[in-house]
C-alpha cells in the first residue's frame, strides 16, 4: 500500500476549499489545504448565501454561528440617478409569470440565507474545519503536481522559498478562475468567455445605511456619465462597481462616489480597489483520474442575484465530500467518484444558462434567448441529478423543478417537511449525514436489516404529510443518499422490499461488501 501523508490534498482556502475541508473533516477525512494567503481577501467578493447552502452548513454545526437574513428578505435592486437622487422601479431576478394567479407562497427550507460578507464567514469557516480536524497551511501553495494509480503527489512552497512534497490518496482544485491544476490538467473550457474587466472602489460610509430602509440593496447607477453598480456588504462597507473600462485616479474615484451617492457632504474612507474580469466559462471535465476541479475552477460564473456563484462551488465540494469519504473508509468503489462530473457540471451549465436568460445579464444573452426560465425554488432547491448513483431519474425530465412539482423525485434533493408541533424539526434533520429509508410503514426496516441505512420512526401525525411530499403510497419508502439527495423511491412496499433494498442500495452505493 502506499503511503500517505494526508487522504485529501485541498488547493485554495478561499470559501470553497475551505468548505471543503470543512465537510471533508466532519466526516473523519484526514484534509490537508494549503493556500497562499494567510487570512481573506482584503476585497470581499461574494456576500449572499442561499438557504441550501445554510442547509449544508447546518449539518456540520455552523448554523448557529451564522447570522441568517430575516424570513422575508429578498435581494433587491433598483435604477437610481443616485442613492440621494430619483429612484425608479428597479427588475426582478426571476421575472414574474406573466399569465395566471400569483402562486402561493410555499416554504421549502426552515432557512433563509445568509447576507455576510465573505471576508466575515471565511474566518468562521477556518475554525470550524480547525475544529473537525483539518490541516490549514496558509500561506504556503502548490507549485506542481503529478498523479498515479495509487495518489497524488504534490509540491507546496512555503514563504521562505522552501518547498516540499505532500502525497495525498486524491486532490481538489478549488484554487479560482485561473486555476493552476485546471491549467496544469489540460482542461479547456466552453462558454460565452470574458465579458468585460470591472474595477471597482470598496469604501466605508455607513451614513449610506439610511438608504436601506426601503429593503433595496442594490443599485445601478444611471448618469449620463457614470453608469455604474453600487451595492453594501450590510456593515457600513460599500462597493461601487464601474460598468466601463476606465482606469481612474483616485480623486477620479472620490468623484464619482459623490456622484453615485449624491452624498457630496460625507467623507468616504477607500479601503482599497480591485480589477477582475467578469466572465463565464465551464471546465470541460471536473475530474482527472485522482483531483477534482470545485468553485470557481470547474465553473466562473459571474455574480448574480441568484447566488450562483459562490454557492454553487460550495454545493460542489458537499457532493464531493461524502463520496470520498466512503471511498477512502472502503465503503464504496472509486466508481462512486466518476458520478461527480456528471452530477455537478450539468448543474453548473444550467445556471450559466440560467443567468443568461434574465434581465441583469441580458446584454450577454447572444445564444440563450430561448433558455426557459426556471424560478427560484426550481433553481435552489430542484437542479436534478442524473447518474449511476441515482435510480430513476430519466433524461425526460427537466433540469429543474420546484420541490412541490418533483414531489420526490429520485436526483432531487429530499423535501422539507416541519414535524407537527415541533418547529425547529423536520424532514432535513433525518438526512444529511448517512444513508436513510424515509418510510411511514414499519416494514420497511425489517427490510433494510443488516445494510448500513439509517431507518428513522416516522410519528403519525407528520406521515401524511410526509408521504405526499415524497410521493409515496402508504407503503412506499424513499432512500436518501448522504448528502441529501433522493436515490431511489418505491412508492409501495414490493413482494421482496428485503432483496429489492438491497440489490438498489448496492447499485447507487457501489459499495464493496
Amino acid at each position: 500500500m502506499t503511503k500517505h501523508d494526508t487522504e485529501v490534498l485541498v488547493v485554495g482556502g478561499s470559501l470553497v476549499g475551505l468548505s471543503a475541508a470543512v465537510f471533508l473533516a466532519h466526516r473523519g477525512v484526514k484534509v490537508t489545504l494549503v493556500e497562499p494567503h494567510v487570512g481573506s481577501h482584503p476585497h470581499p467578493r461574494a456576500v449572499g448565501y442561499t438557504q441550501r447552502t445554510m442547509e449544508l452548513f447546518q449539518t456540520v454545526g455552523l448554523g448557529g454561528k451564522i447570522p441568517e437574513a430575516p424570513k422575508d428578505f429578498r435581494l433587491k435592486r433598483a435604477v437610481v440617478e443616485s442613492l440621494a437622487g430619483r429612484w425608479r422601479e428597479g427588475s426582478e431576478w426571476t421575472p414574474p409569470k406573466k399569465e395566471g394567479p400569483p402562486a402561493p407562497v410555499i416554504e421549502h427550507s426552515p432557512h433563509s440565507g445568509a447576507a455576510i460578507a465573505q471576508d466575515i464567514l471565511e474566518p468562521t469557516l477556518r475554525e470550524r474545519a480547525r475544529e473537525s480536524g483539518a490541516d490549514l497551511r496558509l500561506g504556503s501553495k502548490l507549485t506542481k503536481f503529478t498523479q498515479d494509480t495509487d495518489g497524488v503527489t504534490a509540491t507546496i512552497e512555503v514563504k521562505n522559498g522552501r518547498s516540499y512534497e505532500l502525497r495525498s490518496a486524491y486532490m481538489i482544485g478549488a484554487d479560482g478562475g485561473k486555476s493552476l491544476v485546471r491549467e496544469a490538467l489540460g482542461i479547456g473550457r466552453q462558454g460565452p468567455g470574458h465579458l468585460q474587466t470591472v474595477r471597482s472602489v470598496l469604501f466605508r460610509a455607513p451614513e449610506l445605511d439610511v438608504y436601506l430602509e426601503k429593503k433595496v440593496h442594490q443599485f445601478e447607477i444611471e448618469q449620463p456619465d457614470l453608469r455604474a453598480f453600487l451595492t453594501t456588504y450590510g456593515n457600513g462597507r460599500w462597493v461601487l462597481m464601474f460598468l466601463d473600462e476606465k482606469e481612474r485616479t483616485e480623486d477620479e474615484q472620490r468623484e464619482a462616489l459623490v456622484k453615485a451617492t449624491g452624498r457630496p457632504d460625507i467623507a468616504f474612507e477607500i479601503i482599497t480597489t480591485g480589477r477582475w474580469e467578469l466572465g463565464a466559462l465551464i471546465a470541460d471535465r471536473f475530474q482527472e483520474g485522482r483531483v477534482f476541479l470545485a468553485g470557481d475552477a470547474a465553473h466562473a460564473l459571474p455574480p448574480t442575484r441568484g447566488g450562483f456563484g459562490a454557492n454553487t462551488g460550495i454545493a460542489d465540494v458537499h457532493n464531493l465530500a461524502w463520496k470520498l469519504e466512503a471511498v477512502l473508509c472502503g465503503k464504496s468503489s472509486p466508481a462512486l467518484l466518476d458520478t461527480y462530473q456528471v452530477e455537478r457540471r450539468p448543474v453548473a451549465w444550467t445556471r450559466m444558462e440560467q443567468t443568461f436568460a434574465r434581465p441583469d445579464y441580458a446584454k450577454y444573452a447572444q445564444g440563450f434567448e430561448h433558455v426557459t426560465v426556471f424560478d427560484d425554488a426550481a433553481m435552489e432547491f430542484g437542479q436534478i441529478y442524473r447518474s449511476a448513483a441515482i435510480v430513476g431519474a430519466g433524461e425526460d425530465l427537466p433540469a429543474a423543478a420546484a420541490p412541490d412539482v418533483w414531489k420526490g423525485q429520485p436526483g432531487t434533493r429530499a423535501p422539507y417537511v416541519p414535524f407537527a408541533g415541533q418547529s425547529q424539526r423536520s424532514t432535513l434533520d433525518l438526512v444529511g449525514q448517512r444513508w436513510t429509508l424515509i418510510a411511514t410503514d414499519s416494514r420497511w426496516a425489517a427490510a433494510a436489516a443488516g445494510l448500513p441505512i439509517d431507518t428513522p420512526s416516522i410519528a403519525t401525525d407528520d406521515a401524511r404529510a410526509i408521504r405526499a411530499a415524497f410521493g409515496l403510497n402508504d407503503s412506499g419508502a424513499t432512500l436518501v443518499r448522504p448528502d441529501g439527495v433522493i436515490a431511489w423511491r418505491a412508492k409501495e412496499l414490493s413482494k421482496d422490499a428485503r432483496a429489492e433494498l438491497g440489490d438498489v442500495f448496492h447499485r447507487v452505493a457501489f459499495t464493496t461488501h
